[in-house]
């Protein structure tokens, strides 16, 4: 897998130092700066100290199973136009070396939801996924009326939600809402409130076309 997330400091400077101090006790396999300069800090095929407790799909030791990017981020701003060219080569790269599926390719809110939200709400999944780079649910997975079955936009299927979110690789101990949060953050930042049928139609959509153990499942 590959993660992807934000150095919430001032500088990449000062993210550099701190991920190579041993004192700080964690690392990443690469760092993006703002102006698009990567630089190496790990080997692809060592274990770096990034992700933390978590899972995705069928993996619960995310350290072992995950090359670690860091982007060069104050946590506030928008992610500069060279910093996404380059992390989008890299991650072609990746990717290749390493045959990674786009659906394993994620946020460290994803694997953690509720304990980490980056790269946060600013950051464009959709553009790294009309490059075959992640996955984004389709133009029609948005329901014009409620859900078959449902009484209005409020109203959904809780354990029918968190099965598909499931589906798609959410499946750290947290609770469902916990979860609903961390799909929302990558395809509906903004949204507020219970879980509704938008939410139902996305995560059913992704469920669908993109299980996240599909291929170990098939095999």
């Amino acid at each position: 897998m590959v993660v992807i997330h934000y150095t919430a400091m001032a500088s990449a400077e000062a993210a550099v130092r701190r991920l190579c101090a041993p004192e700080a006790e964690v690392s990443a396999h690469y760092l993006v700066a703002e102006d698009g300069t990567v630089v190496r800090m790990v080997d692809e095929d060592a274990r770096a100290w990034h992700a933390g407790a978590g899972a995705w799909g069928e993996v619960s030791d995310v350290n072992s199973r995950s090359i670690g990017i860091e982007l060069a981020n104050d946590a506030a701003s928008p992610f500069p136009e060279a910093q996404m060219a380059a992390l989008e080569a890299l991650l072609q790269g990746i990717m290749g070396r390493w045959h990674v599926s786009p659906c394993r390719v994620i946020g460290h809110s994803d694997t953690a939801p509720g304990r980490k939200i980056d790269p946060g709400p600013r950051f464009d999944w959709r553009r790294l996924a009309l490059r075959g780079l992640t996955v984004w649910p389709g133009a029609s997975a948005v329901p014009d009326s409620p859900v078959s079955g449902e009484e209005g936009p409020r109203g959904t299927d809780a354990a029918r939600l968190t099965a598909a979110l499931r589906r798609c690789g959410y499946t750290a101990d947290a609770a469902p809402d916990v979860l609903l949060a961390a799909f929302r953050l990558r395809v509906r930042p903004h949204a507020l409130g219970p879980a509704d049928a938008v939410d139902l139609a996305l995560a059913e959509d992704m469920a669908r076309r993109f299980p996240v153990d599909r291929v170990r499942a098939s095999a």
